[in-house]
């Protein structure tokens, strides 16, 4: 693997460790697609490094743990601001 790839996944992994944004988020901040966000944090970080992997894991369980609930309350949001215009 190139010296710049694992950088990059390293990065990626602290930026989320750190912050627990989304892998949306990570691709804006990191100016790469989401899916290459996504195999960085799935495939390759646990090559790299199966610590920081575990951890970062967790929280991206989380994430889907809860992304019905955001979605819910974000079409919530939307309905209610078209209904007080």
């Amino acid at each position: 693997m190139r010296m710049e790839i694992i950088r990059r996944v390293i990065d990626e992994a602290y930026y989320i460790l750190e912050t627990e944004k989304t892998i949306r988020a990570i691709a804006f901040t990191q100016n790469v697609s989401k899916s290459t966000v996504h195999k960085d944090l799935h495939e390759r970080l646990k090559e790299i490094d199966k610590d920081i992997f575990i951890s970062v894991d967790k929280i991206l369980q989380e994430h889907l743990d809860v992304r019905h609930i955001r979605g819910g309350e974000s079409t919530k949001q939307k309905y209610l601001n078209l209904k007080g215009n």
